[in-house]
């Protein structure tokens, strides 16, 4: 009752502060804009293309300025994740931006952006606000938390507990925990030295070992966010006796210094922590109870000595303090908590950056001095006096560098330019910061003069043909082309685009001819196309020339095989039932698996890792059939689990798992009827017996001739071809990965949306076979029903087969 009045509490304060700083933002917001600069509150996660508000109206600039400024926004590192809409002045979502990614746990989230406007050249500053919406549950660092605690605990006990992580902030992060209804243990809330609330288990009633020596519970940790979210750990209480001390830490909070980039193995700290306990109970051992993603790996604590030394990277820019609760534990099991916090202290370790926000490739040789011929963002990731930069450039070129804007450079013309001297310039860049020592960059630009265009470019060869291979990387080269023009500066500058057929495919570099994948190929889907390029110089008029680029893709293993059969559930699996008087090589059941790839890297070989009882099954290592090697024991256990590796024949061989179920039963009606007559016929008695089952045979047979007699008339008139290894059955898309097809029809799995059945007939050598009459899988696995494959008679699963008409 009171928990819940204290949540009430805070969340009616946080929605009155919450209201009160909206209305101050705003304010802000109307104040800033007259400054020259705005910010915007904007939630997380919104959608490609929102809009976050009107800037032309905001900055008080008419949106025609926008075009004929060439208006636009960058940002200060390598992401963007806003665009301005040129048409309409607006403020537009380019990438998602989720503000656990960008700022961890921080408050609060702003995201800096300039509005860049060219001659003149005028800077705006846009400051983004993220705010956090509800999108993570609370989890637990470890799903199952195990307690040993003595009977002879006093009551009002308290037991630290693992708290729950919400990536979340504020009003969206873990708000209150809840446990489970039991008689022995209360749940209350403790605050450690950062005012960081923690669950702590109470005991309010006494444990008795004899009567129960194992509790189980649930801890759930809800947030705060509408609507709210929720994870839960279980909790498993081992009752001991004899263990009444604790661990003690000498201090309940250690701070550390650590250099940026400190090599592996440096020790930070040694944690010390004091039991009064002696034997067993005095050993204590040392783990983190919660590791933040941002420090995960990075560090690490022995668990006998207490030293905490760095095994990763510690980079200032990532993190520059590190908080982790460590745990003491006794060999009783009881435990203390204290708080590690680690401050980075940052090194000069960066290079200044230099990124080219506008550039004039090419100028006109009378273009007056004092004209923008490109424009550069030059920044440094470091803080203090290491993240201060210098630029410049050499002095034998008719150019200068000129900032009238922090950290914006422009480069301009300072001095006539002659074609007929210099046909173009590359000049270097330089940018060295204040550090010690100090780091150095370059970045070269290329400047062309132009002159009359009267050639058209020429490609060095009509045809191209290249064999690339799938699942390459978006932006991975491709092919580079390469034309030639007779002229010289701006009528020489060749400009290189696609068909619009491969615009869905390829990118290319209007400058150097070099094609781009925009998304990795995929053999499965197209083997070949055929590609047009166009290039076009930059006269005027402009002369244009084409060549065909050939590019046939390469198949590669990139599809691991697919279990079919038996369907994986989770929490639940299928079992195939066998009798126990089953003989040595028995058929129990199949594994069948699919893979999307071709040729050899579609093959697939079956193997058993792991089973309960070794040397009871075996399995066939291309078919998949599962047959015992024996006649089973009484000592035999009835369930039987079996985890088959299922592997192709790939360069970098690619694999799944299956987990085959096996229930030994006694008494089944074929096995005991069977047995019986063996029994009969052993002890001589009465032929009819033998002469019943001989008929029986002979009736069987003669049904299955013709139930094969009619499967093969019907795929002869469907034309259905079956491949070197189509002793496997085919299953439905349904059951495999979406999208699962085969252009060169030599993968394991057709596409199709006509099905057949297949049967078990039962026998001791039997396989699957065709039948007639259909189990629908589908209505089976919400049923919750096992599915058994031998016994007498025929049993029918239908495994949708796709196949031509």
């Amino acid at each position: 009752m009171y928990p819940l009045i204290f949540h009430n509490m805070i969340f009616l304060t946080r929605c009155f502060w919450a209201n009160f700083w909206l209305q101050f933002c705003f304010g802000f917001i109307c104040m800033c804009g007259s400054l020259g600069e705005v910010r915007y509150s904007v939630p997380e996660e919104m959608q490609r293309g929102s809009v976050i508000g009107d800037v032309a109206r905001d900055l008080g600039i008419d949106v025609s300025e926008l075009v004929r400024r060439n208006a636009r926004v960058v940002s200060e590192g390598s992401r963007q994740f806003c665009e301005l809409s040129a048409g309409t002045g607006s403020l537009l979502v380019s990438e998602r931006m989720d503000r656990e990614e960008l700022c961890v746990q921080s408050a609060p989230c702003v995201l800096q952006f300039q509005l860049l406007l060219e001659n003149p050249l005028k800077v705006y500053s846009l400051l983004l606000d993220i705010q956090d919406i509800n999108d993570n549950s609370p989890t637990f660092e470890n799903g199952q938390i195990e307690l040993e605690l003595l009977e002879s605990t006093v009551l009002g006990r308290r037991f630290p507990l693992e708290s729950a992580h919400d990536p979340d902030i504020g009003a969206n992060s873990v708000q209150h925990y809840q446990l489970s209804e039991n008689e022995y243990f209360a749940l209350e809330m403790n605050t450690q030295v950062d005012r960081n609330a923690y669950p702590e288990l109470v005991l309010k009633k006494p444990l008795d070992r004899e009567n129960q020596a194992d509790h189980f519970l649930t801890l759930s940790g809800v947030d705060g966010g509408r609507p709210f979210r929720s994870g839960s750990a279980s909790i498993h209480i081992h009752v001991l006796d004899a263990n009444d001390n604790v661990p003690v830490f000498g201090q309940s909070v250690y701070k550390v210094d650590a250099q940026e980039n400190s090599p592996r193995g440096t020790v930070l700290v040694r944690l010390n922590a004091t039991d009064l306990d002696g034997g067993i109970y005095g050993e204590i051992s040392y783990s983190f109870s919660h590791v933040p993603d941002k420090t995960r790996g990075a560090v690490e604590v022995d668990h006998m000595t207490g030293e905490v030394k760095v095994v990763g990277v510690l980079d200032y820019e990532e993190a520059g303090s590190h908080e982790l609760d460590v745990q003491a534990k006794d060999g009783g099991g009881q435990s203390s908590h204290c708080k590690l916090i680690i401050d980075v202290i940052d090194v000069n370790d960066n290079s200044p950056v230099i990124a080219v926000k506008s550039i004039t490739s090419t100028v006109p040789e009378d273009a007056s001095p004092g004209t923008m011929v490109a424009l550069l963002h030059v920044y440094d990731l470091d803080t203090g006096t290491s993240g201060r930069v210098t630029c410049k450039i050499s002095n034998d070129v008719p150019f200068k560098l000129v900032s009238e804007v922090k950290n914006y450079f422009m480069l301009v013309i300072d001095g006539a330019l002659d074609q007929e001297t210099f046909s173009h310039y590359n000049i270097t860049v330089t940018a060295v910061d204040a550090g010690t020592p100090p780091l150095f960059s370059s970045k070269t630009v290329t400047i062309t003069v132009t002159d009359v265009n009267d050639n058209p470019p020429i490609f060095r060869r009509s045809d191209y043909s290249i064999k690339f291979a799938e699942n390459q990387p978006q932006g991975a080269l491709v092919i580079k082309v390469r034309a030639d023009d007779a002229d010289d500066g701006q009528n020489a500058r060749i400009l290189y685009s696609l068909s619009e057929d491969a615009a869905s495919r390829l990118s290319i570099n209007a400058e150097t001819g070099e094609i781009f994948t925009l998304r990795p190929f995929d053999y499965e889907s197209s083997t070949h196309f055929h590609v047009q390029v166009m290039a076009r110089d930059g006269g005027r008029p402009s002369f244009t020339s084409t060549c065909a680029v050939q590019i046939f893709v390469a198949d590669e293993n990139d599809n691991a095989p697919v279990v079919l059969y038996p369907v994986q559930f989770d929490g639940y699996l299928a079992r195939d039932i066998v009798p126990r008087a089953a003989p040595a090589d028995y058929l129990v059941t199949k594994v069948v698996a699919v893979d999307a790839d071709a040729g050899h890297n579609a093959w697939l070989s079956y193997r058993i890792v792991k089973a309960t009882q070794p040397r009871l099954f075996s399995i066939g290592l291309h078919c998949g059939e599962i047959r015992t090697l024996r006649p089973f024991a009484e000592d035999d256990e009835m369930k039987q689990t079996l985890i088959v590796s299922v592997s192709d024949n790939g360069l970098e061989s690619l694999s799944a798992t299956a987990t085959v179920n096996i229930m030994i039963e006694d008494g089944l009606p074929v096995i005991d009827e069977l047995v019986a007559r063996g029994m009969d016929k052993s002890h001589g008695h009465s032929d009819l017996t033998l002469y019943l089952i001989m008929a029986l045979a002979g009736m069987s047979s003669l049904f299955l001739l013709l139930i094969i007699a009619v499967v093969y008339m019907r795929l002869c008139r469907c034309r259905y071809m079956y491949r070197s290894n189509a002793n496997l059955p085919v299953f439905p898309p349904t059951y495999g990965p979406p999208g699962y097809s085969d252009v060169s029809r030599f993968n394991t799995l057709q596409k199709d949306d006509r099905y057949s059945s297949f049967l078990t007939t039962g026998s001791w050598k039997g396989d699957f076979r065709f039948g007639s009459d259909f189990v629908d899988l589908d209505m089976l696995n919400k049923r919750g029903t096992s599915l058994h494959v031998g016994g007498h008679g025929s049993t029918c699963v239908k495994l949708l087969v796709p196949h031509k008409l």
